[in-house]
C-alpha cells in the first residue's frame, strides 16, 4: 500500500496538523492496531472553521470550469489509487476488499458526476409584471458547511458530501467517524495533491464527537450541516442546528421492507435480497431489512435462499472470495445477537446460521430466521448485521401496511411482474427510494434520501447540488 496514504493527522488549512493526545484505529477483524491518529479538540474545529471561512472568500469567486477542472483532477487521482485505497478501507472497515474497491469507484462516480454539475447551475431572468424592471435568479454557495460521515461507507459518505458541496463554491469541515478517519484523511491527501487550495477542504478525526457536533452546529460561519448516521443524532443535530438557522441534509437510519408477491420470479428474489442484505455484511442503511414473503413462495423462497446463505464464504477482506467480514465492533456483536436471541425467545426458528462464528470471533454467521412477526425487536429496529428475517404474508393490503408501519421512510424493495400492482407500490410505499425486481438502489445519477425520520434532502443527481446553494432574487428598475 501508498504509505502516502496513511496519514495520521489532522488536516487544517492545508496543513498536516499533530496533537498531544492521539487515538487508536484498530482492524475489525483482528482488533489489531492500524494507526495513532490525532483527537481533534474544539480548539481544532474552530481552527478548521476559521480557515474554511477565509478560504471561502476565494473558492466562491472561482469559475465554475476551475471548479469543475480541480474535482476531475481529485476524481482521476482517486482512480490512480483505487487499489492501495481499497486496502485501506479494508483494514479499517473490515469490508471484503472487493466490495471496498466498489465503493472507491462509487464515490469516484460522484466527484465527476458533480464536477460536470459545477457547469450546471443556472439561474434565470423571469419575466417582470411591471415593464421597466428585470427580475433576475441567481444561485449562489450557502457557505461554510460542516460534514459528519459514518463508519460503513467511509470514502463514498465524503466524495459524495464534499463533491456538490465544492462544486457549488462552499468550502467544508468534515468530522469522519473515529472508527474509519483514515480513508477520509487519505481523500484529503489527494485532494491536497489535486491542488484543492488550503482552507478549502478541512478534516478533523476526533474520539469527542459531540463536542465537535456541537462547535459546528454553534458556529455562525457554519451555513450548512450535512449528517449521514442514526435517527437518534440526527434530531440531536437538527435540534443544536436551529440555533443560527442552519441548512440540513439528513440522511438517517432505515428499515428497509423487502417483499416479494406471489407472481415474482423467484431466482431473481432470492438474488435481489442477497445482494441488498448481506453487502458489507448487513451494515448498510438501505439492506434489506424486512423480508416479507407471500404464503404461496414461502417454503421455495426459503429453501433457495437458505443454500446460497449457506454457501457465503466467512473470513478476513483481504482474503479472495470472502463475501462475509468482521462487524465494526463488539457493541455491533452484542445488539445483532441481542435480536437474534430476543426473536427466537418470542417464537422465530433459526434455518442458518443464529451465533458467532467459531473460527472468527468478530464476525456473525450469515442467519436466517423464520417465523418472525412484525412486533419483534427484530423487525422493528435496523439490524446492521447479516441476518434475514422472514415474515409471512397473504394479501396486498395486508404487506403494504405492515412494510409502512415505521417511522423510518428510506429505502423500499419489491419483486412482482404485476404492472398494476408496481404502479401502487411507487405511489404507496411510504419511502425516499423504491427498487422495483432490483436490491441496488444507489448510483451518482438519482437522488438518494428519505423520508419521515429518514431524513431530509437529496444527494445524488442533479437535485444534490441544490442543497448547497441559496437563491438570491434581484429587481433591477
Amino acid at each position: 500500500m501508498n504509505k502516502e496514504l496513511l496519514k495520521e493527522q489532522a488536516y487544517i488549512n492545508g496543513q498536516w496538523i499533530s496533537a498531544d493526545t492521539t487515538f487508536e484505529v484498530d482492524n475489525p477483524f483482528d482488533n489489531g492496531v492500524i494507526a495513532s491518529v490525532t483527537d481533534c479538540t474544539k480548539e481544532h474545529a474552530e481552527q478548521a472553521i476559521q480557515a474554511a471561512d477565509t478560504a471561502f472568500k476565494s473558492w466562491s469567486k472561482t469559475t465554475a470550469k476551475e471548479r469543475s477542472q480541480l474535482l476531475h483532477t481529485w476524481h482521476d487521482l482517486i482512480i490512480e489509487n483505487v487499489e492501495d485505497l481499497a486496502e485501506l478501507l479494508t483494514i479499517e472497515q473490515g469490508k471484503p476488499l472487493e466490495e471496498a474497491k466498489n465503493e472507491i469507484l462509487y464515490g469516484a462516480s460522484y466527484i465527476k458526476w458533480f464536477a460536470e454539475e459545477a457547469l450546471r447551475i443556472n439561474g434565470d431572468i423571469l419575466p417582470s409584471p411591471d415593464g421597466d424592471k428585470q427580475i433576475q435568479i441567481h444561485k449562489l454557495p450557502v457557505g461554510v458547511v460542516g460534514i459528519i460521515t459514518p463508519w460503513n461507507f467511509p470514502q463514498a459518505m465524503i466524495a459524495r458530501k464534499v463533491a456538490p458541496a465544492l462544486a457549488a463554491g462552499c468550502t467544508v469541515v468534515i468530522k469522519p467517524a473515529a472508527e474509519t478517519p483514515l480513508s477520509a484523511l487519505a481523500m484529503a491527501e489527494l485532494a491536497d495533491q489535486a491542488g484543492i487550495p488550503k482552507g478549502v477542504i478541512n478534516l478533523v478525526p476526533t474520539t469527542s464527537s459531540s463536542e465537535i457536533g456541537q462547535v459546528l452546529t454553534s458556529s455562525s460561519v457554519v451555513r450548512k450541516i450535512s449528517f449521514t448516521g442514526s435517527t437518534a443524532v440526527g434530531k440531536k443535530l437538527i435540534a443544536q442546528s436551529a440555533e443560527n438557522v442552519q441548512k440540513v441534509t439528513m440522511e438517517l437510519g432505515g428499515n428497509a421492507p423487502f417483499i416479494v408477491f406471489d407472481d415474482a420470479n423467484i431466482d431473481d428474489a432470492v438474488d435481489g435480497l442477497m445482494a441488498s442484505k448481506f453487502r458489507n455484511s448487513g451494515q448498510t442503511c438501505v439492506c434489506a431489512n424486512r423480508i416479507f414473503v407471500h404464503e404461496t413462495l414461502y417454503e421455495e423462497f426459503i429453501k433457495r435462499l437458505g443454500k446460497k446463505v449457506s454457501a457465503l464464504e466467512l473470513g478476513n477482506g483481504l482474503t479472495d472470495s470472502v463475501q462475509i467480514t468482521a462487524l465494526i465492533n463488539q457493541q455491533g456483536i452484542d445488539k445483532v445477537l441481542r435480536l437474534i436471541n430476543q426473536a427466537t425467545e418470542s417464537g422465530a426458528e433459526i434455518l442458518v446460521g443464529g451465533s458467532v462464528s467459531k473460527e472468527f470471533k468478530n464476525i456473525i454467521q450469515p442467519t436466517v430466521l423464520s417465523k418472525v412477526n412484525k412486533d419483534m425487536d427484530i423487525a422493528c429496529e435496523e439490524i446492521f448485521g447479516p441476518v434475514v428475517a422472514l415474515i409471512p404474508f397473504s394479501e396486498d393490503d395486508e404487506v403494504i401496511a405492515a412494510a409502512n408501519s415505521t417511522s423510518a421512510g428510506l429505502a423500499s424493495y419489491a419483486y412482482t411482474e404485476n404492472r398494476h400492482r408496481i404502479k401502487r407500490l411507487v405511489q404507496d410505499l411510504e419511502y425516499g427510494m423504491v427498487g422495483i425486481n432490483t436490491g441496488k438502489l444507489s448510483n451518482e445519477m438519482a437522488p438518494f434520501g428519505g423520508v419521515k425520520e429518514s431524513g431530509m434532502g437529496r444527494e445524488g443527481s442533479k437535485y444534490g447540488i441544490s442543497d448547497y446553494l441559496d437563491i438570491k432574487y434581484a429587481c433591477i428598475n
